[in-house]
């Protein structure tokens, strides 16, 4: 009989003395009665808030009809949201993962497979950039590049090359006879809400066509309405030929995807990639029914009109609280402030009043609300907020004077 233990998780986590029970929209409720205004959403992957009445019905509706099959047979609800992901964006084919890393490794295989059906076998190495998170498995770490997550797990998966990030010089170089992509975010949430120019961008594109690269885009965070945008690449116009999607396109429920050109998928043949439980009936109603609310009508303008307000008053508090905030970062619905005090401070601080945030690298504070969320929690958001930060800045000033 297996040892008893306290706690039989993986200590992999350092997880804050907070039980969720239950939740709506905007608010989480604990098993001890508290209530909290989240502003973390599951990083990016609750959309449209808790318990979505559209999304609850669309769940139970197909729980109580086929939960899996395989991938053998045919998945009409994969055919419907494949047909919508596609007409909604640059991609032809959609691949559907139960995550953002599985999303990523589909991309990558991709992007391999397209330059060996090439007639390119030699091309595998795919160039990123500092500061990325692309994933937890052995690929998407070695991928991100970051030692810390590398750290114990053996010899790092080879294939990829780190540049700094928005050095052009660097990437020039990195680019060899062995380069088959280039993978980027165009904005990076864990690294620290830090946006990649259009220019860039422009360049990169400009780049892999020269070369004949693929484009590789990370839109795990960005996508499906975080930015105002159904993806992020609309911002700059700068479209890729592969995108791995995830978070957000499930509002809750584990769905990924990989999306490409016709041109970029011609290597994924029959045998080729495949998944147990990618694109399973459950995922794919919740899924459409996410794309019912994020691409009706007006829905967009609505989150960047909201995002602007949210904007414009952390930019405020960043003005009359120099000594707490420094910059405000972000597009959209995925915001952060740039901290002069540590991160963490604000994220405990914020606790206090009873809202929750996230911590992204760069000493950031990440905001990822619903985009449905309502101008009025919005407000509610600062109130807290501004107590939070003032709290902090009375902190410092009292550490000053001592």
């Amino acid at each position: 009989m297996a040892e008893f233990h306290d706690n039989p998780l993986f200590a992999t986590f350092a997880r804050a003395d907070i039980r969720v029970e239950r939740g709506e929209g905007v608010w989480l409720h604990t098993s001890d009665g508290r209530t909290f205004l989240d502003f973390t959403g599951g990083i990016a992957v609750n959309s449209l808030g808790h318990a979505h009445p559209h999304l609850v019905a669309a769940l139970t509706e197909q729980a109580g009809k086929l939960w899996h099959t395989s991938n053998l047979f045919h998945v009409p609800g994969q055919e419907t949201l494949g047909q919508r992901l596609v007409e909604a964006s640059f991609a032809d084919k959609v691949f559907f993962t139960n995550s953002g890393a599985e999303a990523l490794e589909c991309a990558i295989k991709t992007a391999r497979r397209y330059q060996y059906v090439s007639g390119h076998p030699e091309r595998f190495r795919i160039v990123t950039f500092e500061g990325a998170f692309h994933g937890r498995t052995l690929a998407t770490i070695a991928a991100g590049g970051q030692a810390k997550y590398l750290e114990g797990f053996g010899p790092k998966v080879e294939g990829f090359d780190q540049v700094p990030f928005g050095d052009e010089a660097a990437l020039r170089a990195a680019i060899g006879p062995e380069t088959a992509a280039i993978l980027i975010e165009p904005i990076q949430g864990e690294g620290g809400i830090r946006t990649v120019e259009t220019g860039f961008l422009k360049l990169l594109r400009q780049l892999c066509d020269e070369h004949g690269l693929l484009l590789v885009y990370d839109e795990v965070q960005t996508g499906v309405g975080r930015t105002g945008r159904f993806y992020a690449y609309e911002n700059s116009g700068v479209a890729p030929d592969i995108l791995a999607s995830a978070k957000g396109i499930g509002g809750g429920f584990p769905l990924g995807a990989c999306l490409a050109t016709a041109e970029a998928a011609k290597g994924m043949t029959p045998g080729t990639h495949g998944t147990t439980f990618g694109g399973n009936p459950l995922a794919m109603a919740v899924g459409n029914a996410v794309l019912d609310v994020v691409l009706a009508d007006g829905f967009l303008e609505e989150v960047r009109r909201n995002a602007l307000l949210f904007k414009q008053s952390l930019a405020s508090l960043a003005d009359r609280y120099p000594d707490v905030v420094a910059e405000v970062r972000g597009e959209g619905l995925l915001i952060g402030l740039k901290m002069v005090v540590p991160n963490t401070q604000l994220i405990e601080a914020l606790r206090k009043h009873a809202m929750l945030a996230a911590p992204a690298g760069d000493n950031v504070v990440r905001f990822l609300p619903p985009l449905n969320v309502k101008e009025a929690e919005i407000r509610e958001a600062m109130g807290r907020l501004e107590a939070a930060v003032a709290d902090l800045s009375q902190s410092q000033s009292e550490s000053s004077a001592a």
